[in-house]
């Protein structure tokens, strides 16, 4: 696939804020996703002290999930770590594996925020707008955001919520297991996130895309 280069990764925050605030007004909330048969997990580990970045993705077939393809890219690590800034840190390797896939994913599960960032850009969304693929944010941990009690039982979700506006879902993927905070990325509507979540889950709290890809990048 073809992706086209919209602006640096090397920059400032300053510049990284602006570049953020000018692309936020295209993400799609609402749901313009084709039949899915290929789900794909995004995941990026460090090297040497974090000065190289290893990026993976693994395409499923869906909804069986078996592992149907996978590229891993290594390469020098552009930006800092930066809370509210992931994505350009972690979307240049990314790219490159996704360049060099056959299949073309219909879905990208990432392991980041989506709509759930300060300024509703997160990783999730900066991908899917480059991409044009519908993207869902899947994150092990909150940046934002407050929510009422979760249910203990799988399947259970919250609201979560910043400056009165629901921004994410706080959802129970796994009974009297910590919950991971869903977002939209890109072309997909929160409660079709939340559904596509579960599915792509199966004993363990991790979705099997963020988990097999976790496994190739860490390797």
């Amino acid at each position: 696939m073809q992706i086209k280069r919209r602006h640096q990764w090397s920059t400032s925050t300053q510049s990284a804020t602006a570049i953020q605030q000018q692309l936020v007004p295209e993400v799609i909330t609402t749901d313009q996703l084709e039949s899915v048969q290929y789900v794909a997990g995004v995941d990026v580990g460090f090297v040497d002290d974090g000065a190289t970045s290893r990026a993976a993705v693994a395409v499923l077939s869906f909804p069986s999930l078996e592992l149907s393809e996978q590229a891993i890219a290594q390469r020098p690590t552009q930006f800092p770590y930066v809370p509210g800034f992931l994505s350009f840190r972690e979307i240049p390797p990314v790219l490159e594996d996704l360049e060099k896939l056959n299949t073309t994913p219909d879905l990208i599960l990432c392991d980041g925020q989506g709509l759930a960032h300060p300024r509703r850009f997160g990783l999730a969304c900066h991908l899917g707008v480059l991409t044009d693929i519908p993207t869902i944010g899947v994150a092990k941990s909150r940046l934002i955001g407050t929510h009422a009690e979760l249910p203990v039982e799988k399947g259970s979700w919250q609201p979560l919520i910043h400056e009165q506006e629901i921004i994410g879902a706080v959802l129970r993927t796994r009974s009297t297991v910590k919950p991971l905070y869903v977002s939209i990325g890109h072309r997909v509507s929160l409660p079709t996130a939340i559904d596509y979540v579960l599915r792509c889950t199966r004993s363990y709290r991790l979705p099997e895309t963020t988990r097999i890809a976790d496994r190739l990048a860490s390797r």
